[in-house]
């Protein structure tokens, strides 16, 4: 399971930040995989609005479409897996936190760009945190400067993210380190060079092994790790995009529930997909995602929804 935010490394680029709320000894800070990793080739820019709300923006290119021409579903789901983290992260303080659930579901195509998520805590229970999503279509925003408040977008999708409350120290990270301090602080995820322009799910590594069962193949690369060595999160999100979309042609992933039940800590990781009901004009696949090298132990289980296009 993807824990908290030890999966990616985001530079200050705002004003000087907020006074740092004393942390106790048991909170970990997230230690921060190499900067050319999948998720920082999205180039995501994240600002803390409040404890409570965070904003994100990510440029739209070629690479992240999906065959519809409009953003992809796991390029979406990753995307909401940053943005909602640091809200979750707040509300758990001092615990930490691990996905438990995503769900994302779409009113309409994003196809212009860039992205903008903004998240808002819903609920912060004894066991679980619960974080609301929606996602804009910026058309042709530049800054996150332009933003306003309220966002005056139009709104292409909804979600809403789980967390399971668990003990800091199941953090990887070492060094002490306070989720509340970035509140008020503009951070971009540092990478190298151009963004890329091969297409997300080729470039993650992913392999249709068997279209018509909707069988596909990721290896635990590094380039899809997080930090603590195991498959991000939002990766599985792309690998539930290319299984679903392999065993139905012609349609695109729209909305999707991802229910995380174990890391991937092997690999590679390969699906299982059964359609589950087809419709004029769209289908629904449970899809399964099981790690080969672990005894096909099931690491998370979704179910997609698919367009014609």
């Amino acid at each position: 399971m993807p824990i908290g935010l030890n999966r990616w490394f985001m530079a200050d680029v705002s004003a000087p930040t907020p006074p740092t709320t004393p942390t106790a000894p048991a909170q970990a800070a997230p230690t921060t995989p190499s900067a050319g990793g999948s998720i920082g080739d999205l180039d995501i820019t994240t600002e803390q609005t409040s404890l409570t709300s965070a904003r994100s923006m990510s440029p739209l290119t070629d690479a992240l479409r999906d065959a519809s021409g409009a953003a992809g579903l796991g390029y979406l789901v990753a995307l909401v897996d940053v943005n909602t983290a640091m809200v979750g992260l707040c509300a758990s303080s001092p615990d930490w936190t691990a996905t438990s659930d995503l769900m994302l579901h779409e009113s309409a195509p994003l196809v212009h760009g860039p992205t903008i998520l903004e998240s808002h805590l819903t609920r912060a229970g004894s066991r679980l945190v619960v974080v609301s999503v929606d996602i804009y279509d910026g058309d042709g925003l530049t800054d996150m400067d332009e933003l306003t408040d309220p966002l005056d977008l139009a709104r292409v999708a909804t979600g809403l993210v789980t967390f399971a409350r668990v003990p800091a120290s199941t953090s990887t990270a070492a060094a002490t380190w306070d989720p509340r301090s970035t509140v008020g602080v503009r951070r971009h995820l540092e990478r190298p060079g151009d963004l890329p322009a091969e297409p997300l799910l080729e470039r993650i590594g992913l392999q249709v092994v068997d279209a018509s069962r909707g069988v596909v193949e990721l290896g635990n690369s590094p380039y899809v790790q997080n930090s603590r060595g195991r498959i991000n999160g939002g990766v599985l999100g792309m690998v539930f995009q290319g299984a679903a979309e392999a065993i139905v042609p012609d349609h695109v992933g729209s909305d999707l529930h991802i229910h995380y039940l174990a890391s991937a800590r092997v690999g590679p990781v390969r699906t299982d997909t059964v359609v589950v009901r087809e419709a004029d004009g769209h289908v629904v696949c449970r899809v399964q995602a099981l790690d080969a090298g672990a005894d096909d132990l099931l690491v998370a289980q979704a179910t997609v929804t698919l367009q014609r296009y």
